[in-house]
């Protein structure tokens, strides 16, 4: 299997049409070195017979020499979905890698030698799509500028901003990350670009059933050092309403947990306070109405390049 520059990795179950509205997103993209891993867990629908037969696809472990490759396997859940295409992903080049350098143990195998440069990972749910046909162009160019400037000795994670389909409104991602956006939240996923080392060494953490894309984040950045560049473009149209979105409890539940992970009590116990008197539960709601999303969307917006980023 060839290593792009991007890897589109979509994780289905039973998606009907959504998973073709999502691949069709991908093909008009105008840049064109990256490939397509869909990870389903055994659908029922007819959606993957439909697949094979509307693409020319390599079949994990077969044939994978193809823009898309199925792997087809049982999960307990998106994450775990996400897992899995990333553990075969790693297995690939490590063992293609190791039989060019004669090693006996795939697991001797560096991802990346001196001077190469990585490729990048991003997770596309069904039914999100890449906001227009210059994304992966927009990002490639701004990943290549940083590192003809930076080189890669850090690992990093890219990112912008979302389209929000279900209030029709774009929802900025904070340019800088810090403590105090690390405590609030961080990039969705489906606007995260992702240095293969961090998506390799950071599996999501399963316990967590909504919550596990956020703590992901969290580790990468300050276990792992993960440097966090925003680029000033959407990225994604997300689609809403998932498992996350109806379990709001579990969701904010999780957030507390994980938070005590990374941040000290007494950080925790300033941003507690901060959130209270900035009214989060108001803001969250204006965020999430149609009809008053797009004022708070460019309130929130314009709030960031005041601060240089920053939102404390």
């Amino acid at each position: 299997m060839k290593k792009p520059f991007f890897t589109i990795i979509i994780v289905s179950y039973n998606p009907g049409e959504k998973l073709f509205e999502t691949i069709r997103s991908v093909e008009k993209q105008n840049f064109t070195d990256y490939r397509i891993l869909i990870k389903d867990g055994m659908s029922t629908d007819g959606s993957i017979d439909k697949l094979k037969i509307a693409y020319d696809i390599g079949i994990a472990g077969e044939d994978e020499g193809k823009v898309i490759t199925l792997l087809e396997s049982c999960d307990n859940g998106i994450y775990h979905g996400m897992n899995i295409a990333t553990a075969f992903l790693e297995g690939k080049i490590k063992e293609k890698r190791a039989i060019r350098e004669e090693l006996d143990d795939p697991q001797e195998v560096k991802l990346l030698k001196a001077g190469e440069e990585p490729s990048y990972v991003f997770f596309l749910n069904c039914g999100d799509r890449f906001y227009d046909e210059n994304v992966l162009r927009t990002v490639h160019d701004e990943i290549e500028k940083r590192i003809h400037r930076n080189g890669t000795t850090l690992p990093a994670i890219y990112y912008g901003d979302i389209f929000d389909a279900q209030t029709g409104h774009i929802v900025a991602s904070n340019p800088t990350i810090n403590d105090y956006a690390c405590y609030r939240n961080v990039p969705s996923h489906q606007a995260c670009f992702y240095d293969e080392r961090l998506i390799y060494n950071n599996p999501f953490d399963l316990k967590y059933k909504v919550r596990a894309d956020y703590e992901q984040f969290l580790r990468c950045y300050y276990k792992d050092k993960a440097e966090t560049h925003y680029i000033k473009t959407v990225i994604s149209s997300y689609e809403g309403g998932g498992f996350s979105d109806q379990n709001k409890k579990l969701s904010e539940e999780e957030r507390s947990e994980i938070i005590k992970h990374y941040l000290t009590r007494a950080q925790i116990r300033k941003y507690d306070f901060l959130r209270v008197v900035t009214l989060s539960g108001f803001r969250t709601f204006l965020a999430n109405n149609r009809i008053t999303a797009g004022l708070y969307n460019a309130i929130k917006t314009a709030v960031y390049k005041a601060k240089g980023g920053r939102e404390d």
